[in-house]
């Protein structure tokens, strides 16, 4: 195990040059963010923002790092922006995120997931400064076999729904580029795995979290599709710190290129969706609820899901820091205040302070 992970976090990340695909995002912007305050120096590229009120713009972002708005299906965009950048680290999270929409958008799923990760691997290829690169999948690569334990990084990949389909073939597609290019080079990398993750300013479609803010702010009942579903729900800090700590390892030659990690909460998080819905609730204050089954049987999500991380805490001292309920209270809170007119940076920077202060602990 290595020195304590977030001294190593601070030092590895001040005046860094750092390249992040899909930093409009839910989750690139945390990173983006956290990022900033570590004193890196920030290059985003992505698709403009896809809600006016998410997390990116709330934050204005696009004052605080190099914002570049472009495709990762462009691959001479891409590349132009990898080579000006001249990146110490990357972090590919760009993606089409939802399971739901690849069903209803499948070839933009697999275009942006596939071509859009091969697209970053050859502009690394070709990238002069040999970053660290750390490759964002899901947990939702794992073939599902329903098991009652945790999926760990060597087990089956495959998956039945678009997004999942594509999420392992990103998996297969990096290891292939490992093993033809990058395993001999300078460049050392990663791939990562982890999901469910919830927090302050996220606005997506079918998503729990900005479905039940949505609810709430309009006086319904929040419609739960699934009550019984069980998730692995971790807040965004989370599986972040985890790529952060994985990210300076790689960079110190600590832990072997070209492999995978899982990032998730400890076992007590794999809550029910009625549970975390619950939780949202009595934190908040007020709300319903009512079971709306989906209209399509056939666009079938996993019931159960777990993620087995003993390789990140044996090998990076890393685990999840926040219990189910401290993240359920921090993700309502950022929407109960913002709601309020408390400013997104001060309540997003407030939360990465105390999350940062728990790892310490």
């Amino acid at each position: 195990m290595t020195d304590p992970i977030f001294p190593r976090i601070e030092r590895s990340f001040q005046g860094a040059r750092i390249f992040v695909t899909g930093h409009t995002g839910f989750k690139g912007s945390w990173l983006a963010a956290w990022l900033h305050i570590l004193g890196a120096e920030v290059t985003g590229y992505a698709l403009p923002p896809e809600h006016e009120e998410g997390h990116f713009n709330a934050l204005a972002l696009s004052r605080r790092v190099h914002h570049i708005e472009g495709d990762t299906r462009d691959a001479c965009g891409l590349k132009a922006a990898v080579a000006k950048a001249h990146p110490q680290f990357i972090f590919h999270l760009a993606a089409q995120p939802l399971v739901r929409r690849s069903y209803a958008q499948p070839r933009l799923t697999f275009e942006t997931n596939i071509m859009g990760s091969v697209n970053l691997l050859e502009a690394v290829r070709e990238c002069k400064s040999a970053p660290v690169v750390i490759y964002v999948t899901s947990d939702k690569c794992y073939a599902d076999q329903q098991w009652p334990w945790g999926y760990r990084e060597s087990d089956l990949l495959g998956g039945n729904d678009p997004y999942s389909a594509s999420k392992a073939c990103a998996e297969f597609i990096f290891a292939s580029y490992h093993q033809s290019y990058f395993g001999a080079s300078r460049i050392r990398c990663a791939t990562v795995r982890a999901g469910n993750v919830i927090g302050g300013g996220d606005w997506s479609e079918d998503r729990i979290i900005p479905d039940c803010m949505r609810a709430l702010r309009a006086g319904r009942p929040i419609q739960i599709r699934n009550p019984e579903s069980v998730r692995p729900w971790q807040h965004v800090l989370e599986p972040i710190s985890g790529y952060l700590a994985l990210a300076a390892s790689l960079a110190a030659d600590e832990v072997p290129s070209g492999q995978s990690w899982n990032f998730g909460p400890a076992t007590g998080a794999h809550r029910s969706v009625k549970e975390l819905v619950e939780g949202v609730i009595g934190r908040w204050g007020s709300g319903t609820t009512e079971i709306c089954p989906a209209a399509d049987a056939t666009q079938k999500e996993s019931n159960t899901l777990y993620l087995n991380c003993e390789k990140a805490w044996h090998a990076l001292g890393w685990s999840a820091r926040w219990s189910f309920h401290r993240t359920v209270e921090m993700t309502a809170d950022w929407y109960r205040c913002r709601s309020l007119g408390v400013d997104a940076w001060k309540l997003t920077s407030g939360q990465i302070a105390a999350y940062s202060e728990a790892s310490r602990d």
